[in-house]
């Protein structure tokens, strides 16, 4: 079997940690005797638990010895939770690692590989780094820019509009779209939304129909501090965190602010530009966020080209006016890099990246 195929397998092993691992990455890992033959594999399960790579050891046992090690992620060389993973990967006998693409914390970076390579293990890189990098765009966006990695998700009509009017929430998309968006959701660190969708709707903010493992962060963008403290995301402090976005220029009060903590929400104060937020999101350990709106909040971000990904739910009917999706910014869904097209029931499901995953 080529290099090619064992790598598919250490990536799909990779993609079951989804959901479980941040703010680590997904990385799954094969082992395989000198003869050619699957002797131990393993993924990532959890932060805090063993990494792939030692799972993979762990289940080969003896018969790692003269073999090979394909990973999906530099192999660690520093102490953290768990031990470093290039000394576990010398100390089995490997004689060969083959890993998808160097590491971006700034605490592996490299060492990993310079430490295989100085106790004599061979180290080719490259192999299957364009899937390795996509699935792990939350982590490489934490690692490089201190931020969560911001998907834009939006229930669009035919026409091109999320509502019929600002205060009113419009039901557009079917069961399917849902539960698809519910699961999108289970997967991820965060969920945002402005404060006028807390006004109009009055969301829960939760993973529904959906099997979550983590507490889910809830996070409201709320510049002047309207969020009531009988919002009912409030009441959902059991699933996860809230916290709340405003602004230092906001003018609120001590007593607004108060009110809401004692309700449990957590009141951060950002220099009223979205960056700065997510900046302060990522210092939290928020590596994914998915941006549900409204459209203020959608054109903010876009604005401060702080988008990284588009999931548009279209449903098969027209509204003929109303709140547009990004109203007053240049977008294109046919300009989406690597864009996807699928159907969900009646609905049409397309997202791809603004940027390209890097």
């Amino acid at each position: 079997m080529s290099d090619a195929r064992w790598m598919d397998r250490a990536l799909f092993h990779a993609a079951r940690g989804a959901g479980r691992t941040s703010p680590n990455p997904l990385v799954g890992a094969v082992v395989v005797s000198p003869d050619g033959v699957l002797v131990g594999q393993g993924y990532h399960e959890r932060a805090g638990e063993a990494h792939a790579e030692v799972r993979a050891l762990e289940d080969a046992g003896s018969r790692a010895q003269g073999g090979m090690l394909y990973c999906t992620l530099e192999p660690c060389a520093h102490h953290g939770r768990t031990g470093p993973c290039a000394a576990r990967i010398v100390d089995a006998g490997i004689t060969r690692v083959v890993a998808a693409v160097e590491d971006p914390n700034p605490l592996v970076s490299g060492r990993g590989f310079a430490y295989l390579r100085a106790h004599g293990v061979a180290v080719d890189i490259g192999r299957g780094a364009e899937h390795a990098i996509a699935m792990n765009q939350p982590f490489f966006t934490l690692m490089r820019e201190g931020r969560p990695f911001v998907t834009l998700k939006a229930a669009v009509s035919a026409d091109g509009f999320i509502a019929a009017s600002a205060d009113r929430p419009t039901a557009l998309t079917s069961g399917p779209a849902h539960r698809h968006a519910h699961r999108m959701r289970a997967q991820i660190d965060a969920l945002a939304v402005g404060v006028g969708t807390i006004l109009s709707d009055d969301p829960v903010l939760t993973a529904r129909s959906a099997y979550r493992e983590r507490p889910l962060t809830r996070v409201i963008f709320d510049r002047r501090l309207r969020t009531p403290p009988t919002a009912r995301v409030l009441s959902t402090l059991d699933a996860g965190p809230v916290i709340i976005v405003t602004s230092r220029h906001s003018g609120m009060t001590a007593s607004a602010r108060r009110s809401l903590e004692q309700q449990g929400a957590e009141v951060l104060t950002s220099d009223g530009t979205f960056r700065s937020a997510l900046t302060q999101l990522g210092a939290r350990h928020i590596g994914s966020l998915i941006l549900e709106g409204g459209a203020t909040l959608h054109a903010a971000a876009w604005r401060e080209s702080s988008v990284d990904f588009v999931r548009l739910y279209v449903a098969p009917r027209s509204l003929g006016g109303g709140v547009a999706l990004l109203p007053g910014c240049h977008f294109s869904s046919s300009e989406l890099i690597g864009r996807r097209v699928e159907t969900l029931g009646p609905d049409v499901l397309i997202e791809g990246y603004v940027h390209g995953p890097h």
